[in-house]
């Protein structure tokens, strides 16, 4: 069987990049913490990876903004490398301060696969405080994004200070007419949080979690997948099990540590796209 081999990026204030590696490892792909350096000195080369993803942290500690010295550092140094890994059908992941450097850069939303125009901001939080809590998702099942595929809701964890997604109303506009919005911050029947603290942490504009360009394979979030790579990460899995066991399903108890959460899942699903649509 052919690997699929991810891309993780370390280096300069980075700090997510082992559990992100480990969660891509539990996908089934092969995963390397590659420092920004050894790329920009040719030492690792991208296009040698399936997958290239931009872990959470505080790449060059924020001082200019989230993600901004980052994704300077990547477009003088890597440009064309990046533009011709996503051309070529790659995929890329950004996951917190990820998902700002890949707004930074432009890769996202990329409306009309323009890959270097910025057009969204990530920025400070309403609350005015950096927020460190889970939160739950609703997905769009009509988005095109190859990692949420079967992907109805989800909870993950937040852990940011800016964090509130802001667009002019016409990109709002095409993020929604292109299905780009991919998950929306929710209350626990999955409807909109309307905006309303602390289901929306962060003040984010029409809810919106996460996004994808428009062929599905760049994809962003604020909330942290990795960070839910086993059941007993969840802050309510004790009194999940509980209630299964008070209703003597002692089996069903069992089996919740054998699932596969749903962070896991979204890896998954890049993986599986890899081997069935690239090698």
């Amino acid at each position: 069987m052919t690997t699929v081999n991810a891309l993780v990026l370390t280096g300069f204030g980075l700090n997510c990049d082992m559990e992100t590696a480990y969660a891509f490892k539990l996908a089934g792909a092969e995963a390397s913490r590659v420092h920004i350096n050894s790329l920009i000195h040719g030492k690792e080369r991208l296009e040698e990876y399936h997958v290239l993803a931009f872990g959470g942290g505080f790449s060059w500690g924020d001082d200019h903004g989230a993600g901004v010295v980052q994704a300077l550092k990547m477009k003088n140094h890597l440009g064309d490398e990046l533009a011709s890994f996503v051309e070529k059908g790659g995929l890329v992941l950004g996951i917190c301060n990820g998902f700002q450097t890949l707004v930074n850069l432009g890769l996202l939303p990329a409306l009309e696969k323009q890959y270097t125009e910025r057009s969204t901001s990530i920025t400070w939080n309403d609350c005015g405080n950096f927020r460190d809590q889970w939160v739950r998702l609703s997905g769009n099942s009509q988005s095109p994004c190859v990692y949420t595929k079967g992907i109805q809701a989800a909870d993950f964890p937040v852990r940011h200070g800016e964090g509130k997604f802001v667009a002019p109303p016409e990109v709002l506009e095409s993020l929604s007419r292109n299905n780009q919005i991919v998950f929306r911050y929710a209350d626990e029947s999955g409807n909109p949080a309307a905006g309303k603290f602390p289901l929306n942490p962060n003040g984010s504009t029409d809810d919106i979690a996460g996004i994808c360009d428009p062929t599905g394979r760049v994809f962003g979030l604020m909330p942290h997948p990795e960070a839910y790579n086993h059941f007993t990460n969840h802050p309510d899995w004790t009194r999940q099990k509980s209630v299964l066991k008070r209703k003597e399903e002692h089996e069903k108890a069992d089996e919740l540590f054998k699932t596969t959460p749903v962070g896991i899942r979204l890896f998954e699903n890049a993986v599986a796209y890899v081997k069935e649509d690239i090698l």
